[in-house]
């Protein structure tokens, strides 16, 4: 068993390969993160933090190099396999929500338990204890439109959560809140973090909040370099 929940390698990644207008987006870039480390990855718009952590996720592949998750390497496993690791080792948060308005705060979080097997109970069960972790369970009733931007954030945040993941990839999530609200829901997400004990990997162009994390990555040119 690997000492690392997150193992990348001489990740390679580029668009429009062969033509002129080829863009080298990742370059050899390679990261371990350890169960219970948050890792703050820093890189200006367009860098490419979206790309790896989509490679990094399961939702992309790589043109060369290797993803290993929980000491399993997934690089060149089918596309049914990757989905089943995706849906019951990764969670992802975006920097937009994307809840689903017709269903409540709980609905949303239960959703992707029943994906993955479990039953309506235990499903219920979880979501309503993950909204009181980050403090809204007052709101689990309450349909997106109903909720604040913060409030949404943070059932996003339960949702990523749902299926008990090992590894959390986060793209900005608090980038379309203010500042306030920004700071309030990034504790929440790190109490989460810090009592699931899972490997998180937060991309993030705030300085202040990439500081309150363990370590701090640089994607530069397609390269990435430690702080």
């Amino acid at each position: 068993m690997s000492d690392h929940t997150l193992q990348v390698a001489g990740l390679t990644k580029s668009y429009n390969a062969g033509k002129p207008n080829q863009v080298n987006v990742l370059q050899g870039v390679s990261l371990d993160v350890a169960p219970g480390e948050v890792v703050a990855l820093v890189a200006p718009s367009g860098a490419g933090k979206s790309t790896l952590l989509h490679v990094a996720g399961l939702l992309d592949t790589p043109d060369s190099g290797t993803v290993m998750i929980e000491g399993t390497n997934m690089t060149h496993l089918s596309d049914r396999k990757r989905t089943a690791v995706r849906r019951a080792t990764v969670g992802f948060i975006y920097q937009f929500h994307h809840l689903l308005p017709e269903f409540t705060a709980l609905e949303n979080i239960v959703l992707p338990q029943l994906a993955n097997g479990a039953g309506d109970k235990q499903a219920q069960a979880r979501a309503m204890a993950l909204l009181e972790r980050v403090g809204i369970a007052e709101r689990a009733a309450h349909r997106p439109a109903a909720l604040s931007g913060g409030e949404q954030q943070r059932v996003a945040f339960c949702r990523a959560l749902a299926n008990e993941p090992s590894l959390l990839l986060a793209d900005e999530p608090t980038g379309n809140l203010d500042p306030e609200t920004s700071d309030r829901v990034f504790d929440a997400l790190m109490t989460l973090v810090r009592d699931t004990g899972l490997a998180a990997v937060i991309a993030t162009h705030n300085l202040e909040l990439a500081a309150r994390m363990d370590r701090q990555v640089r994607l530069n040119a397609g390269v990435l370099e430690t702080l």
